[in-house]
């Protein structure tokens, strides 16, 4: 069999290319390698036979899940970064201590049901024992903010609460109580949270290790570039329809970086762009990828689950913004390599696109199955079950790409590896959500929320776009959207906005992490790459993904996400186009020539009016867009003026 990779085998992977969160990876070899490899093939087989055709209690899956994901992640993740193999002894006996902890709950559920849910001290220190392990685990994996607000919220339900005033104050529960509601109750470390981390998190993130493995990488980077590669600034072009169909496999912005970054990063460096701009348009598009239907990261199978709105229906509404996102970042692409005098490559270099398509049609079944059963009316879980086994069906129509027992068990491996830090950033996360839903904490943020914002909603959403940034700045991109919506979602809901555009529009906002500094994974991954200074890149990212921000506006002022007549759904997509490209050339200072002060501000109003609610003052917008666009391209009639510093600022 032929491999075709197009990214780095598991074990050559760090935990930048597997996940939300950077952190230190052990390399196993010898036995702990094998008994990982086995362990990681058990977790996924066992995770496709429960959410296929299997039968088993939700608390007892999920009890499995958490054993599967502390086993993995104290063997993956050291206890010492420095010197890894030195705490192997150690890591081991936690990672089984952390098994145990969760098998506990299966074999001993019943005998506390035979006491009438009252615990007794055997039950308490296994919850005691699972708390602890998974605040560990999540160290190692995320650092130490999820921990640290995970221990200020258990110290707060305890003994805290009673020290606070007004709104914030609580009276307190025992640790008996704490520790029940922890662990036995469906409001804990095995809730609502650890089913989605179970059920359809962890069945897309397997479907996409089997895409990857089996070859869909590559066909990804050739037909994004036999379609961009021959337009202006076509590398940079490339990588954005690389990564938004990248983000159709993997849904980590991070992962898409690399994978897509290796290729697309270098080619725009030798078109003529500069190293950090070519960072930060690959970090921006990764971005986007968790953006991009039919996976769009975890955040949004929690999102379904919280909101009971149907998955489907969440990725339906949520394709016309995802698709804007890319063009804005587009729009700026083509505007800079306009205002650089870049060319497009060579035509020798461009694949072309039938060419593309005859060789790797296979790989666009299991997409197509996956998302026919979606629309068909199976769950989610169901559907990528069936387009997993697709998967290996369809690598079988092509000599080059059939996957044999060999390549089937590395996908089956890699899937659960890529797992694990998601799983346990989810974990802890129930820890976060039950003790919000047990104070009644979102209540009362929400009470703050709409005092500081006088009941304003623009001001709502600034309040909301500062948190996630903050939160952005040591969480992970699901943890933050957990946050938020358990706190922001509700006041927003009381200002009228609809449960589907309170819920998305802090999905959306949570995804700025990963390209604003001080902290911004994506750029950073993408700056290792360009070889380029992280900060700098960092900021070119977050100038290039300014749609991330804008486009928001429109779902709670506009029915762009199907929440009103078809005719108005257009309008605000083509208003809202409108205003980007607007923003583009407000943000670039080029359209047809270089811009003025005064033109650059007069396409920001353009932006301003096609962004305002109002299909008159969208339609001002659009003919004053046309009216300096003509002024702008008569204007290239004449011999420029232009300076050196004009052409060249912002680069």
């Amino acid at each position: 069999m032929t491999e075709n990779r197009s990214t780095p085998s598991p074990d050559e992977k760090t935990a930048a290319e597997q996940g939300e969160a950077l952190a230190v990876q052990r390399s196993l070899t010898g036995i702990p390698a094998r008994i990982l490899f086995v362990v990681g093939i058990g977790m996924s087989l066992f995770h496709l036979w429960y959410n296929s055709f299997g039968v088993i209690s939700e608390v007892e899956r999920n009890a499995a899940h958490f054993s599967f994901i502390l086993l993995m992640g104290f063997f993956i993740y050291p206890l010492s970064k420095k010197h890894p193999g030195r705490t192997l002894g150690v890591d081991v006996v936690l990672a089984l201590l952390g098994c145990a902890a969760g098998l506990y709950l299966i074999f001993f559920e019943d005998a506390l049901h035979a006491r009438n849910q009252v615990p007794i001290l055997r039950d308490l220190i296994f919850a005691g024992l699972s708390i602890v392990l998974l605040l560990e685990i999540t160290r190692r994996c995320t650092g130490w903010l999820i921990p640290i607000l995970s221990l200020f919220l258990l110290s707060y339900v305890t003994f805290l609460g009673p020290h606070f005033s007004g709104l914030m104050q609580f009276r307190g529960v025992t640790y008996e109580r704490l520790l029940y509601r922890m662990y036995f109750a469906p409001d804990g470390i095995f809730g609502s949270i650890a089913t989605i981390s179970s059920t359809y998190v962890f069945l897309f993130i397997l479907f996409g290790a089997f895409l990857l493995r089996s070859g869909a990488g590559d066909f990804v980077l050739k037909l994004a570039m036999s379609l961009m590669g021959r337009s202006i600034g076509g590398p940079a072009k490339m990588a954005v329809v690389a990564s938004g169909l990248m983000g159709s496999i993997s849904g980590s912005a991070v992962a898409n970086t690399v994978s897509t970054g290796s290729l697309t990063i270098p080619l725009m460096k030798r078109t003529g762009f500069r190293p950090h701009f070519a960072g930060g348009v690959e970090a921006a598009a990764s971005t986007g990828g968790q953006l991009m239907p039919p996976i769009m990261g975890a955040g949004a199978f929690i999102m379904a689950e919280w909101t009971r709105i149907p998955y489907l229906h969440i990725i339906g509404v949520a394709t016309i913004p995802a698709l804007m996102y890319f063009m804005s970042v587009i729009f700026m692409i083509h505007l800079r390599a306009q205002r650089r005098g870049l060319t497009p490559p060579k035509d020798s270099e461009i694949p072309r696109t039938r060419d593309v398509l005859r060789e790797g049609w296979p790989f666009i079944i299991p997409i197509a199955v996956l998302i026919g059963l979606l629309m068909y009316g199976f769950t989610p879980t169901y559907a990528a079950s069936i387009a997993i086994v697709s998967v290996v069906a369809a690598s079988w129509l092509r000599k080059e790409t059939r996957m044999g027992l060999g390549a089937i068990a590395e996908a089956l491996y890699l899937g659960a590896k890529n797992m694990v830090s998601t799983g346990v950033v989810l974990l802890c996360a129930g820890i976060i959500v039950g003790i919000v839903l047990m104070t009644g904490m979102g209540t009362v943020f929400s009470i703050v929320a709409m005092d500081l914002s006088g009941g304003n909603l623009f001001l709502m959403i600034i309040l909301v776009a500062l948190a996630s940034l903050i939160l952005g700045m040591g969480l992970p991109v699901t943890a933050a959207y957990i946050v938020l919506a358990v706190l922001a979602a509700p006041a927003m809901q009381m200002m009228g906005i609809s449960l589907l555009a309170a819920h998305m529009l802090i999905f959306w906002y949570s995804q700025d992490s990963n390209v604003t500094p001080p902290v911004a994974l994506a750029a950073y991954t993408a700056a290792g790459i360009a070889g380029s200074k992280p900060l700098q890149t960092g900021w070119e990212s977050w100038k290039l993904a300014k749609g991330l921000y804008l486009i928001p506006l429109l779902f709670c002022y506009t029915p762009i996400l199907f929440e009103g007549p078809l005719w108005l759904v257009i309008e605000a997509a083509a208003s809202g186009l409108v205003g980007l490209f607007a923003f583009a050339i407000l943000s670039e200072g080029y359209f047809f020539r270089p811009a003025g002060i005064v033109m650059r501000l007069s396409f920001g109003l353009v932006t301003v009016l096609s962004f305002w609610p109002g299909y008159v003052t969208n339609g001002v917008g659009f003919l004053l867009f046309l009216a300096l666009g003509v002024v702008q391209y008569l204007g290239t009639r004449k011999p420029a003026k232009a300076t050196a510093s004009a052409v060249v600022s912002g680069d």
